[in-house]
């Protein structure tokens, strides 16, 4: 079961300029920068509330973020919901006939298990699912 947003992430050109947007705009402090070579970017998170922000830099341009904001330029990129099992989840959106961009869950930045749901599945949003790691 989804049981909340974790995070929205947002794409973003440059982390410099972004973060002290986000400190004015939220009024918190960045609490949080994660480079995951994995995927290609440097995050920074803000806490909100329940729910996290995720800002999310291109570290080359073979980034999925930096092909991202080519497309569609900076903004809204997914929406994370926390799961208490991913993989009991991610069987259950397969058997419901979700296509699931990895077949196992993966290391995500903020020490998640991750997985993300093809968003032609979900009204066209990317979508996420996290899990604390152990």
């Amino acid at each position: 079961m989804l049981r909340q947003i974790e995070h929205i992430g947002i794409a973003v050109t440059s982390l410099a300029q972004a973060i002290p947007n986000y400190q004015k705009l939220l009024g918190v402090p960045c609490y949080k920068q994660e480079k995951l070579e994995s995927e290609g970017v440097m995050t920074a998170f803000f806490k909100t509330g329940d729910t996290k922000i995720e800002l999310l830099e291109a570290l080359s341009e073979q980034s999925p973020i930096h092909r991202y904001i080519a497309r569609h330029g900076e903004g809204m990129h997914h929406i994370a919901y926390l799961v208490d099992d991913i993989r009991a989840e991610m069987d259950r959106l397969r058997a419901q006939g979700y296509t699931l961009l990895q077949e196992a869950p993966k290391e995500g930045a903020d020490h998640k298990w991750v997985c993300f749901l093809h968003p032609k599945g979900c009204q066209g949003v990317l979508t996420e699912l996290c899990q604390e790691r152990q």
